[in-house]
């Protein structure tokens, strides 16, 4: 998609834009599929036109549309941000994309010849993916706290609920951007949320409270975005309610982490154990797994994902909860 294929003036009426070079292959969808909470999420819109957003800056609420550009051997996108917050928008725009995402140590010679010939394999098929960064604490922070204990579906249709009836209008929302797009809630809004509109979400007390507390030190959460990754998520696991799994996967979203685990994920393990050795594990024995490719293992588990293998269905089917850890 490029600035051309955008509806007439869209771009000339943005209040800020941008089009970045990746310098190398890219894929825009492959690269920020892991910010979606879903197809449904409300703060983020696909069309043909582009990819929405919209978020909470420092300046205020902003509309970012991005759209692949450029061509085959320079891609580009191109950004096109509206709203108080268009230039802290566009200014986060080459982070949120990977830019200072270095997948060269991965990719040696040496280090693929320890890897499994199916993660190899899948990177060699997966050179445009990059891990985004958004440097918005909060932002993830929330959803990942609702996703808590319970199954994706059921957390995202409270976060669903939530956005619709606390969430604001998008800048430029059913003009240039689409009707539907909501920005989450600050966290002040987040905290002036009734009990019983918890419970309509489907959101137990202890959720509720977990985020109720962590908002309560919004400012001293969003400065978590400019230390190192691993300090970060030390920091976020000093919360009560927060726990080893919420801080993975926090900032594999906020700082674009290659090493962080969701450890106390139901899912994950086991997948791990079987894609590795054929064998379910639990979460000591996918660490173990893992462990010779500290410093890259999310790069090894997303790869694993992107490889194909699925993993052999082992007795009934779960139908109740998720009872991944905090």
């Amino acid at each position: 998609m490029s600035l051309a294929d955008a509806p007439a003036g869209l771009a000339s009426a943005a209040d800020a834009s941008l089009r970045w070079h990746p310098g190398g292959p890219f894929d825009l969808m492959q690269t920020i599929g892991t910010l979606l909470r879903g197809h449904g999420d409300p703060s983020i819109r696909t069309a043909p036109d582009g990819i929405w957003f919209a978020f909470t800056t420092p300046h205020g609420p902003a509309t970012l549309r991005l759209a692949t550009a450029g061509t085959r051997a320079d891609p580009a996108v191109d950004a096109q941000a509206w709203g108080p917050g268009a230039g802290d928008a566009v200014d986060s725009v080459p982070r949120m994309l990977g830019n200072e995402d270095d997948w060269s140590g991965f990719d040696e010679p040496a280090f693929h010849a320890t890897l499994p010939r199916m993660v190899v394999e899948a990177r060699r098929r997966n050179l445009a993916i990059r891990l985004p960064a958004t440097g918005r604490m909060i932002d993830s922070l929330v959803p990942t706290i609702l996703e808590q204990k319970v199954t994706v579906i059921e957390a995202r249709r409270g976060y669903r609920y939530l956005m619709y009836r606390f969430g604001t209008a998008a800048p430029g929302a059913g003009t240039v951007a689409p009707a539907n797009l909501l920005v989450q809630p600050t966290a002040a809004q987040w905290l002036d949320i009734p009990s019983w509109e918890w419970h309509k979400a489907g959101v137990g007390p202890q959720r509720s409270g977990t985020v109720m507390r962590a908002l309560r030190s919004a400012v001293a959460l969003e400065r978590l975005a400019a230390l190192p990754a691993a300090e970060a998520a030390a920091k976020l696991q000093t919360l009560p309610g927060i726990g080893v799994w919420t801080a993975a996967e926090v900032v594999q979203r906020t700082h674009g982490c290659p090493d962080s685990i969701s450890v106390g994920d139901y899912h994950l393990a086991a997948y791990v154990g079987a894609a590795l050795t054929g064998r379910r594990t639990d979460d000591a024995g996918m660490l173990r797994l893992l462990a010779p490719w500290a410093g890259h293992r999310q790069r090894v588990v997303r790869m694993l994902g992107l490889s194909g293998f699925r993993k052999p269905t082992f007795g009934p089917r779960m139908t109740i909860q998720d009872h991944r850890g905090h």
